[in-house]
């Protein structure tokens, strides 16, 4: 992974002005739990990562676990993602620029039977990575000392996602998953005499629970989703340290904990498709006021998310001779309202994306890639706004693994 510093005038915490940043995860990271990944990095990017209403015919769709009923029979599929990400920072007297590439999503799924459809994957859940640069006055005195706040590590999700076909119209889903991954710190002194580092691994079970409909109003067929993410409590178990420059170990407690509220999540969809012309819309919600501690430099805010886009497919043969979806372009715009609120200033996100997905000759492999350009955050208040481009680069493999030849 690469990593770019960036300076920047952002008054955040202790009695200091944090000045620096690395990575291309901004200042923001530094509160709750990082940054949290609302994006989805399928083939539903293109389209504002909206798709809780829709079935997973052509890819496999974790944003609802219902979609998976929709697999087709004696098929196994394969994706993986990766994303790169370039972004300025602005405040009211610098810029500078920051990127980065990173894997995203890997994922399997398969059509155990008729009615019941299997995903198994692995994706960010959200990211930490910052540096906090701040002078704090020294009590009793007219002196000021300098010290540095390091931020890393992030939370995944590993999942495992069932489907089954309730009716010809309606499916239901759960996806059980398992949230975990490290929370480190690091605060040490200008003269880097001696730091304090934290090292804290959380972890939990989360489940979420879905439905989609998908039936027919003239010559549009109608699809329509919920989700239901429920609430959890991760619990987190690491060591506090106290070394001098050597490394050497001045103070250790293996006993650390913590924990840390993750709250219920709702969501709704929907999608209209008449020919070659998909239209999908979502929300999202999540309640988290008063759920964890803040400070006076950030507060708990309800998240809301929207999203929506336009899909074209063209139509083409197959290998065989069929008709088959041929290559799909895409155009979506999302925005959302931030969990925290950093000085008063709502965090709020603002972006739009575009998506193509072209399949090999003979369709088992369908190349993808989605283009999403944004503004996050203000430079007013001496904070710090995000201008960023992301780039997606999705592969989906589909083969007849589970075919069995007639002998004759």
């Amino acid at each position: 992974m690469m990593r770019f510093y960036i300076t920047a005038g952002f008054v955040m915490f202790l009695s200091g002005s944090a000045v620096a940043q690395k990575g291309v995860n901004s200042l923001y990271s530094a509160f709750g739990i990082g940054d949290l990944d609302e994006r989805d990095y399928s083939r539903n990017f293109g389209v504002g990562s909206a798709g809780i209403a829709r079935p997973s015919g052509q890819f496999l769709n974790e944003q609802n676990p219902a979609s998976y009923s929709a697999l087709p029979m004696q098929m196994f599929y394969f994706e993986a993602s990766m994303a790169g990400k370039s972004v300025s920072y602005q405040t009211a007297d610098n810029t500078q620029s920051a990127g980065d590439i990173a894997f995203k999503r890997f994922a399997i799924g398969f059509k155990a039977h008729e009615r019941w459809g299997i995903s198994v994957g692995l994706m960010p859940y959200s990211r930490i990575d910052y540096k906090l640069l701040n002078t704090t006055p020294i009590e009793g005195t007219s002196e000021n000392v300098r010290n540095a706040i390091d931020g890393s590590g992030g939370l995944n999700r590993f999942y495992i996602s069932n489907s089954v076909r309730i009716t010809k119209n309606f499916s239901a889903g759960v996806s059980s998953a398992v949230i975990f991954g490290p929370v480190n710190t690091i605060d040490s002194l200008a003269n880097d005499e001696v730091h304090t580092s934290q090292d804290v691994y959380y972890r939990n079970l989360n489940f979420t629970a879905g439905l989609q409909y998908q039936g027919r109003i003239g010559e549009w067929t109608i699809g329509a989703g919920a989700t239901y993410r429920f609430g959890t409590t991760l619990n987190g178990s690491g060591t506090l340290s106290i070394r001098a420059a050597d490394e050497t170990i001045l103070y250790q407690d293996k006993s650390v904990a913590a924990s840390y509220k993750l709250p219920e999540q709702l969501g709704f969809g929907l999608t209209a498709t008449s020919g070659n012309i998909t239209w999908l819309a979502d929300y999202k919600r999540q309640n988290w006021e008063g759920l964890n501690k803040s400070n006076t430099n950030f507060q708990y805010k309800n998240s809301e998310r929207y999203a929506g886009g336009l899909e074209y497919t063209f139509k083409r043969l197959d290998f065989y001779g069929r008709e088959a979806e041929g290559a799909v372009i895409q155009l979506g715009a999302a925005f959302h309202k931030n969990y925290i609120s950093v000085k008063n200033q709502p965090l709020e996100d603002f972006s739009v994306s575009a998506g193509l997905s072209l399949p090999s000759r003979t369709g088992h492999l369908r190349y993808y890639l989605g283009l999403e350009g944004g503004q996050r955050g203000v430079s007013a208040k001496g904070l710090v706004q995000e201008n960023y481009l992301n780039v997606v680069l999705h592969l989906s493999l589909r083969d007849n693994w589970f075919y069995k030849r007639k002998e004759m």
